[in-house]
């Protein structure tokens, strides 16, 4: 067996989607890479935004320019059935900024459609927030001089907000909006430390990565997190014969199943159907006693109530399973 190899990557482009697109890297089983993400706006460390010649294009349409995502990563030996699994090393923000946002269309009180408002009353006005980053005292701070507190601190959780590979059926979705590829889950226990299990649907898996986010709370729900460019390094290893259908998270004290879709009490039920099976399929457990104690020990979290698809995940802490 080889070493394994730990790959650099300069992206060349950056892709607006997920799907089977050119490779920017072929990587094999175990191997890291390491890249820099953008913010979600498009903006590096310096705050200068992507050129043009590295914004993925589609003939005869128009891209959202949104969540701009390094890759794809095509990994050998991957094929339709396994699993991904994407161990996050470390998520190091790489300038002392991050940007948040308020306004028209996206958040999860507007109440109106992509393009256009859909209610008689006018849209949330569009108001741009800059927090500061003590990376020495891991918080963000925001001077709120309109309020009584003054300034608000909360400290830094850096996570990787969309993360997915290639859909299945040859589809091509959009870096906004997950799915059972994952996608822009805006999951914020997605952060190193993690390992992520992605199903694999197309050869090669095709991952994809980038909106990392500084800090976020549950939900999202006014659209934008504290967006920050940063340093990622990830491990990546092909796990066959998987039996997961949507995304699966593991950490040191939790397996969690996340699901998306709309409603979002449709997110609860794909991820508890889901860490249903996994208790029972790989776990031991008999259905309806790892149903039971799901009811009494099992954790709810929405992760995104702002996306075209909404995101929740059902947690099971580990210390419940066999031989923990």
């Amino acid at each position: 067996m080889s070493a394994a190899t730990n790959h650099r990557l300069q992206p060349r482009r950056f892709q607006y989607t997920f799907a089977a697109h050119e490779p920017e890297i072929r990587v094999a089983s175990g191997d890291s890479v390491t890249a820099e993400t953008r913010d979600a706006f498009g903006y590096d460390r310096d705050r200068r935004p992507l050129p043009e010649s590295m914004k993925q294009r589609i003939a005869g349409t128009t891209l959202a320019e949104s969540n701009p995502l390094i890759g794809p990563i095509y990994v050998e030996a991957a094929e339709e059935g396994d699993l991904l699994a994407v161990s996050i090393r470390s998520i190091r923000p790489t300038r002392r900024f991050a940007l948040s946002k308020q306004g028209p269309c996206f958040g999860s009180l507007t109440g109106e459609g992509p393009g256009k408002a859909l209610l008689y009353n006018d849209p949330v006005p569009l108001i741009w927030y800059e927090w500061q980053l003590d990376l020495e005292r891991d918080v963000a701070v925001l001077d709120m001089p309109g309020s009584t507190l003054g300034r608000a601190e909360v400290p830094l959780r850096p996570f990787i907000g969309s993360i997915g590979v290639a859909p299945r059926f040859g589809r091509v979705e959009t870096a906004l909006t997950p799915g059972e590829y994952g996608g822009n889950m805006d999951f914020r226990a997605i952060v190193a430390g993690a390992t992520l299990y992605l199903p694999v649907w197309v050869k090669g898996a095709y991952l994809s990565f980038g909106d990392v986010h500084a800090a976020q709370g549950d939900g999202e729900v006014n659209g934008t997190a504290l967006e920050v460019t940063a340093e990622v390094t990830l491990r990546i290893e092909v796990v066959k014969g998987g039996t997961a259908q949507w995304p699966r998270l593991v950490d040191e004290r939790h397996i969690m199943s996340i699901g998306s879709g709309r409603p979002l009490e449709d997110c609860i039920r794909i991820s508890q159907i889901e860490m249903l099976g996994w208790l029972t399929g790989e776990h031991g457990f008999r259905r309806d006693e790892a149903w039971q104690l799901m009811g009494q020990v099992g954790g709810i979290r929405v992760a995104n109530i702002v996306d075209p698809a909404y995101t929740a995940a059902t947690l099971f802490p580990r210390r419940y399973l066999p031989g923990a």
